[in-house]
């Protein structure tokens, strides 16, 4: 019989570095499903719950707890053990009255970092990825986790919009520019936060870059490796 459907597991040896799985207890483990994220920059839902939040001890208490509904992901409930979780997603354990947001942290691409809020939960920075005419002369924007915007205001490329997961409306939007704050979410760097100092337009052989200020050292670094997260300060947890 022919096969069908993509593969549903990954070698332990092959899966991302940043996964806090055992290497060698077990010779596959869950693969992360087609979605919002890649699968190289996001953890599946199940091993996010079981190796790294560690509320299961096996993925088949992790598969009953999704599907009682016990599991948020952005405030909608999600069942998959597959389902990619990445870049600011907010993972509600729902009993536990819990809320985390991914972000890197210490050199690591994604860690869950507790809301010491309950009102964090409802709320998610976006960045801008995307942008397009599209018909009627309105604007498509589209952001780092797939979510699209049809806006009449005016956002770039690189500027970040923060949304109520509640109705899915803009609260607020900032734009990439000297004096920003940003978070770094790739690299050695990862999970430093620091102010811009510079932005350095791209060049033939040179993407976009922006020289950034920790305390007393600076670093240049691509656009696409930062993440826009206040003006003056952080406006949402991310730490």
């Amino acid at each position: 019989m022919a096969k069908k459907g993509g593969d549903t597991t990954v070698k332990r040896q092959l899966a991302p570095s940043f996964w806090k799985v055992r290497r060698k207890q077990g010779q596959f483990v869950v693969r992360a499903r087609p979605g919002p994220h890649p699968k190289v920059i996001c953890y599946p839902l199940g091993i996010l719950l079981r190796d790294v939040l560690k509320v299961g001890q096996s993925m088949e208490e992790v598969k009953r707890m999704l599907n009682d509904g016990k599991v948020a992901v952005d405030g909608v409930v999600r069942r998959s053990i597959g389902w990619p979780v990445g870049l600011m997603d907010i993972v509600e354990l729902i009993p536990l009255s819990q809320a985390f947001r991914l972000v890197p942290k210490d050199r690591n691409l994604l860690v869950p970092v507790p809301l010491s809020k309950q009102t964090e939960k409802n709320q998610k920075l976006l960045r801008v990825t995307l942008r397009k005419k599209i018909k009627g002369e309105k604007t498509q924007y589209g952001f780092h986790d797939g979510k699209t915007l049809i806006a009449n205001e005016q956002y770039s490329v690189g500027d970040s919009c923060l949304i109520d997961l509640s109705n899915k409306e803009v609260k607020s939007h900032m734009k990439l520019e000297k004096g920003s704050i940003v978070l770094v979410t790739k690299g050695e760097n990862a999970g430093s936060i620091g102010k811009i100092e510079e932005i350095r337009e791209g060049l033939f052989s040179l993407p976009k870059r922006t020289v950034i200020s920790f305390g007393d050292r600076s670093v240049e670094l691509p656009v696409q490796m930062v993440m826009l997260v206040g003006v003056e300060e952080p406006i949402i947890q991310v730490s």
